[in-house]
């Protein structure tokens, strides 16, 4: 059995001179975590993935799933692993038992115990009413939990999961949290995973890395990370980013720290709640309207807003990254 640690050592992926999509990275999930991967689009992280999965060489440095190289021992990395990326690779005229069955049979189990497992893996996400049906006819949260289950046939110790839940209702992506939950808790598996969504790696994640640029700039518990903030925040929307920027600079001197990040301004200080009516007044006086105003603890978009400069909210609607 392998160790079910990942272990990643000055990994670097340069596609184009112009291209250095991860830059000299290193880091280490234990066994038994859950690893949350965070960064803008663009940032690194899907080729990070696919270097981890073997679907892509780095062009230095080394990684090692489970205890094998991912280059030098991918079949052994492939043995191990489950992976759920972006793009769903489904056939849309087969059904959900029929993949997973065949799903079965290429990982070498019997037709009838590859059958048992699929029978299994459709009770457990969720597709027992549907199993009748062509995956074509599936919704967009069928179709990821059905690419979920297909990850977990052969019953992975290393499970990665790439923006998981992008597209997915918010009940649909509770019940995901929950069954990844349970997966680690039951099974000890250990998941990498990226997600555009910062309450899901608060929820979820033991340990929570934040790329940008190719570099690994924060790693940390979500807890740990959110305390080294130390602030609360004052956070005053606006109807455009100009005007933004305007209150930015009137309020610039009232806070230890002053982020603007579209059409939001964020001051961080201590006793902030005191500190709302001097606020209210210095944008009065300089004719500025605000559209809210709220008082807000240390969150990881706090955190990722500092280390990067922008807020990995307003990434989520963003087009999908491809380095």
């Amino acid at each position: 059995m392998s160790n079910r640690e990942i272990v990643v050592d000055s990994l670097s992926k340069q596609y184009s001179e112009d291209v250095l999509a991860v830059d000299n990275i290193s880091l280490k999930v234990e066994s038994g975590q859950i690893y949350g991967f965070l960064g803008p689009n663009g940032a690194g992280k899907s080729t990070t993935i696919k270097i981890l999965t073997s679907l892509a060489l780095p062009t230095s440095g080394s990684a090692t799933v489970g205890g094998y190289d991912v280059v030098s021992e991918a079949d052994q990395v492939r043995r191990i692993m489950g992976v759920a990326l972006q793009d769903i690779g489904l056939d849309l005229l087969m059904k959900s038992m029929e993949l997973l069955t065949l799903q079965g049979q290429l990982f070498g189990d019997r037709r009838s115990d590859a059958e048992v497992r699929a029978k299994e893996l459709v009770e457990l996400v969720g597709l027992t009413d549907a199993v009748d049906r062509r995956v074509g006819t599936y919704s967009g949260g069928m179709r990821r939990r059905l690419d979920l289950a297909l990850a977990l046939v052969h019953k992975p110790e290393v499970l990665f999961l790439d923006e998981p839940t992008t597209g997915l209702d918010p009940a649909s992506r509770r019940d995901l949290w929950l069954e990844v939950k349970r997966l680690n808790r039951d099974y000890g598996m250990t998941i990498f995973l990226t997600t555009q969504y910062l309450e899901e790696a608060d929820e979820l994640a033991d340990i929570v890395a934040i790329i940008n640029d190719g570099r690994i700039v924060k790693t940390g518990s979500p807890a740990l990370l959110k305390a080294g903030i130390g602030k609360e925040s004052i956070n005053i929307s606006f109807d455009t980013r100009e005007r933004a920027e305007i209150a930015s600079a009137t309020l610039m001197n009232m806070a230890e720290l002053v982020q603007t990040d579209r059409d939001m301004v964020r001051l961080y200080m201590d006793n902030a709640a005191q500190m709302i009516p001097a606020v209210v007044n210095r944008l009065q006086q300089a004719d500025i309207n605000p559209i809210s105003l709220t008082l807000t603890q240390p969150t990881l978009d706090d955190v990722f807003l500092q280390v990067t400069g922008q807020s990995l909210q307003a990434q989520a609607a963003a087009p999908v990254e491809t380095a």
